[in-house]
């Protein structure tokens, strides 16, 4: 069994590592802040005292870190994974960074003899936990066959999205929807509660109809009940729309009704909800409208 050595232990990543430790594989993991790896010591897994300590001793290193900064620094930065790496040793990055940031990492990765695969998720902490993201795969076609038994412990599906930075830009995609429709969610619930409807019956049309969408079942039902324990911080999400909005703009795509949604949950931010969950953006049109 493949040695697998896991970097960044946040919401996201640790529910990811404990399902490949469940699935069989020889874990070690690394995290910038240790506490959030003693539950992997106290198991006892290997916690690396740096990436390139980590890099040594793993036939695949996943990284799930927060932002392309956070990937420099664990991939090039002081003790990194290149300073650790055996030829040949694949590098997975599950982080949503931008696809320079991406094509940047397997870069410094292919330099000193590893191979990348870029493999960002679709989910939250929910689909972390029971291992059904949605991973998004991009690399060589080798390099993503040897790893798939490995990233099917993380995800119910695995879509091939082309060559290295396809998947990074494959999620700006997908993000882009969820941020809209999360925006159009809270405006059309803050509507309704200015029309007098019952937010149930709202919720309740909508699953009805075309417009039907798990989404809105499970985030409208946060909204009305203003249930924002973070599964997906609104922090992240504009963080996100930071990353499409740049995307786009070295490609001159206009995406105006997206620059106005990055602003919605740059409001929400403002507003002290930046650690709370996306579902928090209503809070923005609740204030607003007293």
């Amino acid at each position: 069994m493949q040695s697998i050595g896991f970097i960044g232990l946040g919401n996201m990543g640790a529910p990811m590592a404990w399902n490949i430790h469940k699935a069989g594989y020889r874990l070690s993991v690394y995290n910038r802040t240790p506490a959030r790896a003693q539950p992997f010591r106290d198991a006892g897994m290997e916690v690396a005292a740096t990436p390139a300590a980590l890099a040594a001793d793993a036939d695949v290193v996943v990284i799930m870190v927060t932002d392309p900064a956070a990937l420099h620094g664990v991939i090039a930065g002081t003790d990194g994974v290149v300073d650790g790496l055996k030829a040949g040793t694949t590098v997975i990055n599950m982080s949503t960074v931008s696809p320079d940031a991406s094509l940047e990492a397997a870069g410094i990765v292919q330099e000193h003899g590893g191979r990348f695969v870029d493999a960002p998720v679709s989910g939250t902490v929910k689909p972390a936990e029971e291992g059904t993201l949605v991973v998004l795969a991009g690399g060589a076609r080798e390099d993503l066959e040897a790893v798939a038994p490995l990233l099917e412990t993380m995800g119910r599906q695995v879509v091939y999205c082309g060559g290295i930075g396809d998947a990074t830009r494959m999620k700006l995609v997908l993000n882009l929807l969820l941020g809209g429709m999360m925006e159009l969610l809270a405006e059309a619930l803050a509507l309704g509660k200015g029309f007098g409807l019952d937010g149930a019956a709202i919720l309740n049309a909508v699953a009805a109809g075309p417009l039907g969408a798990p989404l809105y079942a499970m985030k409208g039902e946060a909204m009305l009940a203003g249930r924002f324990a973070s599964q997906f911080p609104v922090e992240l999400m504009f963080k996100d729309m930071n990353l499409v909005l740049q995307a786009a703009g070295q490609l001159a795509v206009p995406l105006p009704a997206t620059a106005a949604v990055r602003e919605s949950f740059n409001a929400a931010r403002a507003l002290g909800y930046g650690d709370e969950d996306m579902a928090a953006v209503i809070q923005v049109f609740n204030k607003l409208s007293g």
